[in-house]
């Protein structure tokens, strides 16, 4: 009988540090405007980078064609490296003037920690932007809109 109070007891224990363990996440709805650019569909990457700029996560990718990636090049290099599977981080290529809405998961660990959002870009035969747009990962930084140096006009995020 105590053995079996003892294994209830341990896999209780268990549990709860496998639960505290998981990441506690948060889901955000991000708007993304394009610039009024003539030219094929833009390729963009949203990635988690530190404080140091270094990638640490992809967030979500618009463009599907994998042949493109190469141009996306120094994400390129970190998911080579990373080989993240991203199939389910994918969508649509966005053009110019056009509106894009996603929605991605950030830890909530990362807020308030020098956490960036990079979005970066790539347009077919066009000049590549490694960080079109960048947003601080504050609550005073999330709350404002980030304007694009590029392709991309401005992002807002908003909490779901």
């Amino acid at each position: 009988m105590k053995s079996i109070i003892k294994i209830a007891a341990l896999g209780a224990l268990m549990f709860l540090l496998s639960f505290q363990a998981t990441a506690q996440t948060s889901k955000y709805k991000c708007m993304l405007q394009m610039s009024n650019y003539i030219g094929e569909g833009a390729y963009i990457v949203v990635s988690l980078v530190n404080a140091k700029g270094e990638y640490e996560k992809t967030l979500y990718v618009m463009g599907d064609d994998k042949k493109w990636y190469s141009s996306l090049k120094e994400w390129n290099k970190f998911n080579a490296a990373k080989k993240e599977n991203i199939s389910a981080k994918t969508g649509a290529s966005v053009t110019g003037g056009d509106r894009s809405i996603t929605t991605i998961e950030i830890e909530d660990s990362k807020i308030n920690k020098g956490y960036k959002l990079r979005f970066e870009t790539a347009v077919e035969d066009q000049k590549y932007f490694n960080a079109d747009a960048e947003m601080a990962l504050t609550k005073e930084g999330m709350a404002e809109k980030a304007e694009g140096k590029g392709y991309i006009r401005y992002v807002r995020l908003s909490k779901i």
